[in-house]
């Protein structure tokens, strides 16, 4: 298995020699508008793509965590051929549908696909009222004969769900979205280096890899910033935090 940070959210994934994106937004950097009621007015995404990135039309398959912008967008509904594999939450299978891709599978449960078996898992995008309005968002589990356990969090801080999946399923590898993403009002709506602890402490043997900062305006913690917090706490040996087009080998 082997994991390449493409940037913010968008991974690409090998898992028994089939290529799985996550997440794609492929948008040039600046060609979004910012985030609504955030500290700063900077244009999305902050960073352009990395330049060794593999191209996302020959992907074998597209995991979707959620649809807000920064997690797919219209230029990745362009890119990506109608045929490929999607497999999102239940909630935006229309939606996927509606964009013209033809083979869309919302996993409810679990699906089995080509070896590889996705369980989708919940969390929450916030705490309270603001969860609410930002809507459902998912993680998955990956798992796949002889190979780690994979666990993509999504958009979500430490919660009950999170622990749960954490507690059933073991994963060897958890990549978390971080960044702190923040509005001028309410907490944060994804990890902080106090939730990536609480997965350290919740589950020893997972290794960490943090991922979703410095390419988005509202998400406010920076590499640097999380590289000294895990330091702190001494867990870095614990949390690798990629630069984007970084690949990792987790076999």
């Amino acid at each position: 298995m082997r994991i390449q940070l493409v940037r913010h959210a968008t991974l690409y994934l090998e898992v028994k020699g089939l290529k799985i994106g996550v997440d794609p937004m492929l948008s040039p950097a600046g060609a979004l508008d910012p985030v609504d009621h955030a500290e700063n007015n900077r244009r999305n995404p902050l960073v352009d793509l990395p330049l060794n990135i593999p191209g996302f039309e020959g992907l074998d398959a597209v995991i979707v965590t959620h649809t807000h912008r920064d997690h797919f967008d219209a230029v990745a509904a362009q890119v990506l051929p109608k045929q490929t594999p999607v497999f999102c939450q239940p909630e935006d299978e229309r939606n996927m549908s509606e964009l013209g891709f033809l083979n869309v599978h919302p996993v409810y449960d679990t699906e089995v696909w080509n070896g590889i078996r996705l369980t989708r898992t919940k969390g929450k995008h916030g705490k309270g009222d603001l969860a609410q309005k930002m809507g459902p968002v998912s993680g998955f589990m990956l798992q796949a004969k002889d190979d780690p356990t994979l666990y993509i969090v999504g958009d979500s801080i430490w919660c009950p769900e999170v622990e749960e999946a954490l507690s059933r399923y073991k994963p060897e590898v958890t990549i978390v979205n971080a960044g702190a993403a923040q509005f001028l009002t309410g907490g944060p709506i994804t990890m902080t280096g106090q939730d990536i602890e609480q997965i350290c402490e919740k589950m020893p043997e997972t290794r960490v890899i943090a991922v979703h900062m410095e390419a988005w305006n509202h998400c406010l913690l920076t590499r640097r910033e999380l590289r000294q917090y895990v330091e702190e706490r001494g867990i870095s040996h614990r949390v690798h935090i990629p630069d984007d087009g970084e690949w990792m080998d987790v076999s």
